[in-house]
């Protein structure tokens, strides 16, 4: 499956499913007809705005793309805690004249239902992100010819997903912007040092699974990509890089925020949603972080109307600003040209190691 795999783009380059609107079907078409492979985020929406937007995408591209899903989530939540934080948000939806939601909007993202629509019409790839379906799930797919990648944190996940029938996995480094695609969030986790590094985890998964991996976290140029192929990586996955692309659909405020002095450093926090997340560090996260529990996604249905309208107010100090730990490095340009110059730098790198150094070697 390694090469049924990779043969559906031309570069070993992934663009990340990054929901909330970033991952639009414009990024996905430009990335796939670039040479890379483009994904759409199905998390957060309904099951007719995924079906609307894969019709939009292929209305735009004839290339291979993915289409990743949220696994639905145990409630294990405290409701005790959330109501604790509900009322230390009252100021926040007082400063931005907006009720909180209803923490209990429901914890499956319709999963069911979208899993319906994609084997009833199926796309190339489908990745799984917060946990890992059944055999009979991966089974379906593979009936449908379409592809399955399952994000992983630990090489226990990758092992788990590779038991189930997974085609490969992503394997997410500490460093990635966004939500960590842990398969179960440990409540005592402080979000202060919990997980691996991409290269420590990237070599440690790949002694544990034969399955393909795509490497993520943080990967901003092709020298980087050169890298985690080096360590046994068939592709790489970049989002903040493609966040701040032309064709992204993320917000003018999270756009600029990447490259802005003010923001210089990144966090994992529960702040927004309840799991942990990595973010430009901004006034929400540090007034709220420390108190967040570990209720996703409670968390994420009580602040979402709060980061909406924030937005809107032009307070990016209200929004979560997810952004990988190399967010410095972004360049802003459109998504094609950003895959061109990714892969050119890739060459570069792979072409620079295989030359000798210090002249010719007798």
């Amino acid at each position: 499956m390694s090469s049924a795999l990779t043969d559906l783009f031309r570069y070993p380059i992934v663009q990340a499913p990054m929901a909330g609107g970033a991952s639009c079907p414009k990024l996905a078409a430009a990335v796939s007809d670039a040479g890379a492979l483009g994904f759409l985020a199905a998390g957060y929406k309904t099951p007719e705005a995924m079906y609307q937007e894969i019709k939009q995408l292929r209305g735009l591209t004839d290339r291979p793309f993915g289409v990743n899903l949220f696994m639905p989530q145990p409630l294990t939540a405290d409701p005790a805690a959330v109501e604790v934080y509900k009322e230390q948000l009252a100021g926040e939806a007082s400063w931005y004249d907006t009720p909180l939601g209803d923490p209990d909007s429901g914890a499956d993202d319709a999963y069911e239902v979208k899993l319906a629509i994609l084997l009833d019409d199926p796309v190339p790839v489908v990745s799984f992100t917060f946990g890992c379906p059944s055999r009979a799930v991966f089974d379906a797919f593979a009936n449908a010819g379409t592809r399955t990648v399952v994000t992983v944190t630990s090489p226990a996940e990758a092992q788990a997903a590779q038991w189930a029938g997974a085609d490969a996995v992503c394997v997410q480094g500490i460093e990635a912007g966004g939500h960590q695609g842990t398969h179960r969030d440990d409540p005592q986790s402080d979000c202060a040092g919990a997980g691996l590094g991409l290269l420590s985890l990237l070599s440690t998964v790949r002694e544990t699974v034969q399955i393909p991996v795509i490497a993520a976290g943080g990967l901003m140029r092709g020298a980087q990509i050169a890298a985690v192929l080096a360590a046994g990586a068939t592709a790489a996955q970049l989002g903040t890089a493609f966040l701040v692309c032309s064709e992204s659909g993320a917000h003018a405020l999270h756009k600029r925020a990447m490259t802005d002095p003010l923001f210089g450093r990144t966090e994992l926090t529960r702040a927004f949603s309840g799991r942990p997340a990595r973010g430009l560090v901004n006034r929400f996260m540090r007034e709220h972080g420390p108190y967040a529990p570990a209720a996703y996604p409670q968390v994420h249905h009580l602040t979402s109307g709060l980061r909406k309208a924030a937005a809107k107010a032009g307070d990016p100090q209200g929004m979560a600003l997810w952004a990988g730990q190399g967010h410095r490095l972004a360049r802003e340009m459109s998504a094609g040209r950003l895959v061109e110059v990714l892969a050119a730098e890739l060459d570069q790198a792979v072409a620079g190691v295989a030359q000798p150094r210090g002249g010719v070697v007798s």
